[in-house]
């Protein structure tokens, strides 16, 4: 398909026929036994693992998938027509998945920068909508999807899986019975190893790939591998880097235990210290939020090779993490009777207590599947799902605002949580929100 810029006019008649799907759909409740019919939007790895995930549950069917690479739609159509029998129509419009009468919900798989809109239009035209983390590409987004969800009476889910943890809540519930004692400090790490990322010429698009559409809402630039398929999470124009990318995860569990919104104040430091290569997002990152009462430090390093991931077998077992010292993505909840440690996506947890003895532990499964499971049970009950938009939009704000203290040179910003704006500061605040390219460009709700 050619990689013509698609004009305002054009985008903007299009989204607006597909609000007319909101009549036939957007105010019925589904039946008890009345099949859930969803649409895919990106085909890369995760979406198309997210697909075959679900893809067993006979009371779900996946009619479209969508991606900006042809090809890569095709690959996921082949996959699911493979475990199923059945084809879903390939598209590289998202439209045209709204625009379907017969389609109750939009599974958001894409980069982050590709979340707010069809989660908006989404919610417009009358479909619930699964969207990955982090909910959004910055802090005005986000506010504007959890604006359409409750407008449009939508159910939007964001892919924060460990809030639908038993293990987790469980967790929640022991600080909250005072076990724990008073807690006046949390720690959140993301430690881990990735590899450079050598520069690389700019060079024409894959024939498969419509880059204009791909590109969206970000600025327009010459296509680069680094920048695109596997590689955006690295770049300011379409993420924020892994405290965005992965340790919104643990920002969330944080934000969960303690039962917190956002903080009064952050500061960071940090930068590219490691890697002389492409990328503009640090490698290196420490983050202080302060609640009043309350501190909440993150921790970020991507060349640190002994730090280790909760290993899948573990995450699918009920075996806890073996050695927390080296736990990559842990937490950290330091009480006046003891400390939590928790790991993550099925990693369990400890608590120790003044002799440094273990007091209590629980072990944990990963929780991807029961996620997507509270997902269609709410589609069907018309209840808040666990990973409700707006819980996702605050777990993504701690994140938004750690990078933008870093982007201004690492000073103190003071937030105000009701207008969701730096106090007297015009350089922080105009980090909270991008005006997209048109005809991408998503307007307030």
């Amino acid at each position: 398909m050619s990689a013509r810029p698609v004009s305002r006019r054009a985008f903007i008649r299009t989204s607006t026929a597909s609000l007319a799907a909101a009549s036939l759909i957007g105010t019925r409740a589904l039946g008890a036994n009345e099949k859930i019919v969803v649409g895919f939007m990106g085909c890369g790895g995760r979406g198309t693992g997210v697909a075959m995930e679900i893809v067993p549950r006979a009371d779900v069917e996946i009619a479209w998938v969508c991606d900006a690479d042809a090809s890569r739609a095709a690959n996921a159509a082949a996959a699911i027509e493979r475990k199923t029998g059945r084809r879903p129509k390939t598209t590289q419009d998202f439209r045209q998945i709204l625009d379907d009468g017969s389609v109750h919900a939009l599974f958001n798989m894409t980069p982050d920068h590709w979340h707010a809109l069809p989660t908006v239009l989404g919610c417009q035209a009358g479909k619930d909508v699964y969207v990955e983390k982090p909910a959004s590409h910055n802090i005005w987004e986000g506010r504007q999807m959890t604006r359409a969800a409750r407008k449009h009476n939508r159910i939007v889910q964001v892919g924060l899986q460990n809030r639908s943890a038993p293990y987790v809540l469980a967790a929640a519930d022991y600080i909250r019975s005072g076990k724990l004692g008073r807690v006046h400090f949390i720690r959140v790490l993301n430690m881990k190893t990735r590899g450079p990322i050598p520069k690389r010429p700019d060079t024409e698009p894959p024939k498969t790939l419509d880059y204009d559409r791909w590109l969206g809402p970000a600025p327009a630039r010459p296509y680069n591998p680094n920048r695109c398929h596997g590689g955006w999470y690295w770049y300011w124009d379409y993420s924020g880097g892994d405290i965005v990318c992965d340790g919104v995860h643990q920002m969330d569990i944080a934000r969960l235990l303690i039962g917190r919104t956002t903080p009064k104040s952050v500061v960071a430091t940090g930068g590219r210290y490691f890697f002389d290569d492409d990328p503009d997002t640090p490698d290196t990152q420490a983050v202080l939020y302060d609640y009043g009462d309350l501190t909440m430090q993150f921790d970020l390093t991507l060349w640190t090779p002994y730090m280790k991931k909760i290993a899948f077998e573990i995450r699918m077992s009920d075996t806890l993490f073996p050695d927390w010292m080296f736990c990559a993505t842990r937490i950290e909840v330091y009480g006046s009777k003891g400390l939590m440690m928790l790991g993550r996506h099925g990693g369990g947890w400890h608590v120790y207590g003044p002799d440094t003895k273990l007091v209590e532990k629980l072990k944990g499964k990963f929780p991807a599947v029961p996620h997507y499971e509270n997902f269609f049970e709410c589609i069907k009950s018309r209840k808040r799902p666990n990973g409700d938009i707006e819980e996702g939009h605050l777990s993504a704000v701690l994140c938004h605002m750690g990078n933008i203290s870093l982007r201004v040179g690492g000073r103190r910003l003071q937030y105000d949580g009701e207008k969701e704006l730096f106090v007297g500061d015009d350089e922080a605040n105009a980090l909270t929100k991008r005006v997209g390219r048109e005809p991408y460009r998503l307007r307030e709700v």
